[in-house]
């Protein structure tokens, strides 16, 4: 199994591994160019985000203001109908599923990576040729349809947010948030029962 099944699978992997390292090399370069690419060049900004994107990405139905931060890019689905304000924070070392009709406030981090809690497996390792790397893994991480996610809200590895959810601000959702729910705080917790 490579280092990159072992990534998606959320199982320990090496992130020195050379391909990943090349799959993020290139995330990151593009989301520096996308991040200093005026606004109103829409074209080239399009442009960026399906080469960092792929297939997931589609110039009608989603809108990233940037900056941007992304590990890999190809480990991110989004439904219809996307918006993301300033300062959005993804790392996609296991699949993020973002479903339709889902809005980020600014600075919204979504962050799969889980380091390892047993200090053996955390500490710095030696690969064959001595070079030095850490064991990480993750835990994906899943919006559902018709949420607003509010700024600075950090959403960890493991967690989905139930469809018609709203995350308060500021909040550190560390547990899954049922579907039409107001929640927030950090730890995140259900507030009330949004009533449609």
């Amino acid at each position: 199994m490579t280092e990159r099944e072992k990534m998606i699978m959320g199982e320990l992997y090496n992130p020195a591994d050379d391909e990943l390292v090349k799959l993020r090399q290139k995330a990151h370069r593009l989301c520096t160019q996308f991040n200093q690419t005026f606004e109103t060049d829409e074209a080239t900004r399009c442009a960026i985000l399906r080469d960092l994107l792929g297939e997931n990405f589609d110039e009608d139905e989603h809108y990233f203001q940037g900056p941007i931060y992304f590990d890999y890019g190809v480990n991110i689905s989004i439904g219809k109908n996307f918006y993301a304000n300033f300062n959005t924070t993804i790392l996609d070392i296991c699949p993020v599923k973002i479903g339709d009709n889902v809005m980020l406030g600014t600075g919204v981090s979504l962050l799969t990576p889980i380091h390892p809690l047993k200090f053996k497996e955390r500490n710095p390792q030696k690969n064959k040729d001595g070079e030095l790397f850490t064991l990480e893994y993750g835990k994906p991480i899943v919006i559902e349809d018709n949420c607003w996610i509010a700024s600075n809200v950090s959403i960890l590895g493991g967690v989905t947010i139930g469809a018609g959810s709203v995350i308060g601000a500021g909040s550190v959702v560390t547990k899954n948030i049922p579907a039409n729910s107001f929640a927030a705080g950090n730890p995140c917790r259900v507030i009330k029962e949004i009533k449609n």
